[in-house]
């Protein structure tokens, strides 16, 4: 295998205490989170004490002021053994950066230390019923009235929402302006008229929390107006590069996680008097995913260089997305097939890694829209 020379040592050492979190705090319950549709709460609470949420957020706001590699490390380890239930990438990588980087004094001072213990769940409210990819479609609005904005809408498929604290909600306050009259907000999920819908069955990922969200002429302060008036659009673009490259990053350890498992089985599992995995056919389609995966994490890996150094772009950030998940499920499939019939039942890891990598050629932006956004630089 090529050598990966992302990580020093103290990487290395972050990764060993994360590996210990994980296998002691989250595989143990994981099964049972997945039929109950959640995580237990106390799981973020667990995770802020251990210093394993925000890590990249400056210490003054609680976090470890740490690079963006120790998250990556921790991402790693988490699709390493498909928990995909806890939502802590989104918490501490988008929604968190999101108020850092564009947020007022009192923002950042108000939620990031809560965010950073755990204490608050951060979510990020984007997708409606009839609005996905194309966020300017939304339909949520925005009214000033005084001191406060008047905010009404609804949106859906919304990571963390059940257990969500606060959301940044997208919303339009001048719909006339097209993207830009787009404006975030940073709502307080306490806030009079807010409330949580039904909690959404998937496919996959099901102890990840998703829910619906309504906003019934919710009064937010015009003080958690997240940065300028007008101005959403531009953050969104500004940030999602990061968000898409996160799924890169899960994506490629979920499926060398999947090999591993299928090169296991495949030695173990015997057909005609040898193993399966003496078969030709099958040590072909071995080497085929061991080479693509290579070959994967060294794009991903120069990415996140890129992406630590702040010079990853966005058509770069959407090669990275699209290519890498659809290798995901691509691999994800084939090792299905490797396994035969077990393969097909849930109480194998495959299988629900299986169902739990279809999602990632879809949020995030599917991966028509990335190609959409690379062929414009053509």
């Amino acid at each position: 295998m090529i050598p990966r020379t992302l990580y020093n040592q103290d990487h290395e050492a972050f990764r060993d205490a994360a590996r210990r979190f994980i296998e002691g705090e989250i595989v143990p319950h994981h099964a049972r989170w997945e039929e109950q549709g959640h995580v237990d709460r106390e799981i973020w609470n667990k995770a802020g004490a251990a210093g394993l949420l925000c890590t990249s957020m400056p210490e003054q706001y609680g976090g470890a002021g740490v690079d963006l590699l120790y998250s990556a490390v921790y991402m790693e380890e988490q699709a390493r053994v498909g928990a995909t239930g806890v939502g802590f990438f989104l918490h501490s990588e988008i929604v968190a950066p999101y108020i850092l980087h564009h947020g007022s004094d009192y923002l950042k001072s108000t939620y990031l230390p809560k965010m950073a213990t755990g204490e608050m769940v951060g979510a990020i409210a984007m997708t409606e019923p009839g609005a996905g990819s194309d966020l300017q479609g939304i339909k949520t609005s925005a009214v000033r009235d005084g001191d406060d904005y008047i905010l009404n809408g609804s949106k859906t498929f919304i990571t963390n929402g059940w257990l969500s604290d606060l959301v940044i909600v997208v919303a339009k306050t001048d719909p006339t302006a097209g993207s830009k009259g787009i404006s975030l907000f940073v709502v307080d999920t306490t806030m009079p008229g807010f409330s949580k819908g039904k909690r959404l069955h998937k496919m996959g990922m099901s102890a990840q929390d998703t829910s619906e969200l309504f906003f019934d002429n919710v009064r937010v302060p015009a003080r958690n107006l997240l940065g300028e008036e007008g101005r959403g659009f531009y953050y969104l673009m500004k940030e999602l590069p990061w968000e898409r490259l996160q799924i890169a990053v899960t994506g490629i350890a979920a499926a060398q996680a999947a090999l591993d498992w299928t090169i296991a089985y495949t030695k173990e599992r015997k057909a005609f008097g040898k193993a399966i995995g003496d078969f030709q056919t099958v040590a072909h389609k071995l080497a085929e995913m061991k080479t693509e995966i290579a070959v994967g994490q060294v794009f991903v890996d120069r990415c996140l260089e890129l992406m630590a150094a702040g010079k990853l772009d966005a058509e770069t950030a959407s090669m990275a997305k699209y290519n890498i998940s659809d290798l995901q499920f691509s691999v994800m499939d084939r090792c299905v097939q490797l396994f035969g019939g077990y393969g097909y039942m849930h109480e194998y890891p495959i299988a629900r890694a299986w169902a739990d990598a279809r999602v990632q050629r879809i949020y995030g932006g599917t991966n028509e829209i990335m190609k959409e956004l690379i062929s414009r630089t053509l």
